[in-house]
């Protein structure tokens, strides 16, 4: 008789472990409070979100010394702000995880000026190529003081630009860039100001800031798994089991399925 297989034993990764940082806990791991860790980093312009390069350029490896840490997030190579670096897998998880529901405040440049109709579409949620947007908080806000960005954006002396603040709970692939597409105006610059309630406050481009124990949010129990829809047993008849059983169970299951997404939204705050 084999024996049989711990229920917690990990799995190999396909990916080598970056060098130095093997010790990050996963999220099925207990942390003592005394050793999480949470840094807040300004990202420069042009930075990868990652500790390595084979093709040499600028990564984070390059701005943060503290060994142990993985970035809770992307954010994008041409994208600013706020990146959050921790040692705990639970926090990663809530902070990554899309059911979760982080929100995330971006300051974003763009070319001309939304009417009030397009900054409604992005507060009902818009349709890209990967479906429908979840209702954003969005506004046209007085130009922030904030680094210049080398090099600059590009500009049109016949085009003016104007900043918006947008806040969405979601973390698709350049999401925040292809809204704002999607109205008409395309984004020149953005930056990440916030993430839940912390922000880039007092951080210049390239410095990061360690939490003390105090200031680092609980990670919370991961939620439970929705239990499988029972399937009903099938029907007989004085002739035998019914042959459409299975098939009646299937298409009971697909039928209760598309709700989920309609329920999560809620309407959007007014600015």
């Amino acid at each position: 008789m084999k024996p049989s297989r711990p229920l917690l034993s990990p799995r190999p990764s396909s990916r080598p472990a970056a060098p130095g940082r093997s010790d990050v806990k996963t999220a099925r791991q207990p942390m003592a409070a005394q050793e999480r860790k949470l840094l807040l980093l300004n990202k420069p312009y042009m930075v990868l979100c990652q500790f390595t390069d084979e093709a040499g350029r600028e990564t984070l490896k390059d701005h943060v010394t503290e060994p142990g840490i993985y970035a809770a997030g992307r954010l994008d190579r041409d994208s600013e702000g706020l990146l959050l670096l921790t040692n705990d897998g639970k926090l990663q998880a809530q902070l990554t995880q899309p059911g979760e529901k982080t929100p995330k405040t971006y300051w974003v440049q763009v070319e001309g000026i939304p009417s009030e109709e397009a900054l409604a579409a992005l507060r009902a949620g818009v349709a890209l190529n990967d479906g429908m947007t979840l209702p954003a908080e969005a506004r046209i806000m007085a130009e922030p003081e904030v680094w210049p960005r080398n090099p600059p954006i590009r500009e049109r002396q016949a085009i003016p630009t104007c900043w918006l603040e947008i806040k969405i709970v979601e973390g698709r692939n350049r999401q925040v860039r292809r809204m704002t597409a999607h109205i008409g105006h395309p984004t020149l610059r953005l930056i990440r100001y916030a993430i839940g309630i912390l922000t880039l406050d007092g951080l210049a481009p390239g410095q990061s800031r360690e939490l003390a124990s105090s200031e680092i949010p609980v990670a919370r129990p991961p939620r439970p798994a929705r239990a499988a829809p029972s399937r009903a047993p099938a029907t007989t008849s004085a002739k035998g089991p019914s042959r459409s059983g299975a098939s009646d169970n299937t298409s009971q299951g697909a039928s209760g399925k598309g709700s989920g997404r309609a329920s999560a939204r809620r309407p959007a705050r007014k600015i």
